[in-house]
């Protein structure tokens, strides 16, 4: 492994945005539109910090980099208060895909907790239906433009609260009616996957997926736990696993005179990389919690291209648009930049992503094909 060289990067003649990306951890409270927060807290009576777009925008993105996840966690006050009813989840819903369809997102799964938005009167059922009828709405009017996207939701418990039996037996009561997956957030520290373990044994009983917020605000035994505990396919963020790879400079040196690094993977890291289990890597927003503080607070310091190079399944993401001020083709730009990428590993990146989704077989193979169509002919 060779360490990154910044100066280096690559110079892609087309628009990023260009490529057919895939969005796997993508908080529907974390993506809303500004101007939208601020007609519907008028509509409420919800005060904000601005009613002016750009500056409400720039209050997110700075409580965004206090690097603390907890004030980080505190922006959702905000964007939760305007997501209380029917109609407003179903406008936020439908805006979300047509967001991601803009940054050339042609499959996405949104996370979001139905728990948070009962406080004007919705029951769970009818809050993942207002969501559902969004992302349909919003699939269909990208349809219209001549454009494709697919949407599906993981259904999310917050850690904090009692519910995750009940939210288990909701995602899988509407796994025909666009929920993909179940998901645990909120604060990680303290609530380890174990505590759920009912839910998450409801879940593999009913042969239902589970993506599992793990490794960001807590290290490795979140890690295990979500593996073990959770049933894990997948992992939110996960990006503390590196804490169990071990670097050390040797003597020798590549031919183009950069420093060659001894690496060595303990026993989970190991477990994770070999068996292909995806991480949920999010650039940006690791970097604003300080979820890679123990190695430095720039994406230069960031593991995500040492999990690359070591073979690890990583996939890009956005975590939360409006609180990071990002979108899908940014973080390619940040890693382009930072780690020198080529055409090739976002092609790589990308199907890693394709082929983690909580799709079947066949529509993910077709996702994948779609995918290699679109960058051959961009090569071309």
């Amino acid at each position: 492994m060779t360490e990154p060289n910044i100066d280096a990067a690559p110079d892609l003649a087309f628009d990023l945005r260009a490529l057919p990306k895939v969005s796997l951890h993508d908080h529907l409270d974390g993506g809303l539109r500004p101007a939208t927060i601020i007609e519907l807290a008028a509509e409420i009576g919800h005060e904000l910090p601005s009613t002016d777009p750009v500056a409400l925008g720039q209050w997110f993105r700075d409580a965004a980099d206090s690097g603390s996840l907890p004030r980080y966690l505190e922006t959702f006050d905000h964007t939760i208060a305007v997501m209380q009813t029917a109609p407003a989840l179903r406008r936020i819903a439908r805006e979300f895909v047509e967001d991601l369809a803009d940054d050339g997102v042609v499959y996405g799964e949104v996370r979001w907790a139905p728990e948070q938005h009962l406080t004007a009167g919705l029951t769970l059922d009818e809050a993942v239906e207002a969501v559902q009828a969004g992302l349909e709405d919003g699939m269909a009017a990208v349809e219209d433009s001549g454009r494709v996207i697919a949407v599906g939701q993981l259904v999310t418990a917050m850690r904090h609260a009692d519910n995750s039996q009940e939210i288990a037996e909701l995602a899988v009561r509407h796994r025909d009616r666009g929920a993909v997956g179940f998901d645990i957030a909120g604060a990680e520290d303290g609530f380890p996957p174990s505590r759920f373990a009912e839910a998450f044994t409801y879940l593999a009983r009913n042969n239902f997926p589970a993506t599992v917020h793990a490794g960001e605000a807590a290290g490795l035994d979140s890690i295990q736990s979500a593996l073990v505990d959770g049933r894990a396919v997948r992992l939110g963020h996960g990006v503390r696993i590196a804490e169990d790879i071990t670097v050390e400079s040797t003597d020798e040196v590549d031919e183009d005179g950069v420093p060659i690094l001894d690496v060595t993977l303990g026993p989970l890291a190991a477990w994770v990389r070999d068996r292909g289990i995806p991480l949920e890597l999010c650039p940006s927003s690791n970097l604003q919690t300080g979820a890679i503080a123990k190695w430095g607070e720039d994406i230069l310091d960031h593991p995500f291209d040492m999990l690359y190079e070591l073979g690890f399944n990583v996939t890009v993401n956005t975590d939360n648009r409006l609180m990071s001020g990002v979108t899908l083709t940014d973080e390619f730009e940040l890693l382009v930049e930072a780690f020198d990428y080529d055409l090739d590993d976002l092609l790589e990146l990308t199907l890693n992503a394709a082929e983690a989704a909580f799709l079947p077989l066949e529509d993910r193979e077709d996702l994948v094909e779609y995918i290699n169509e679109a960058y051959a002919n961009l090569a071309e």
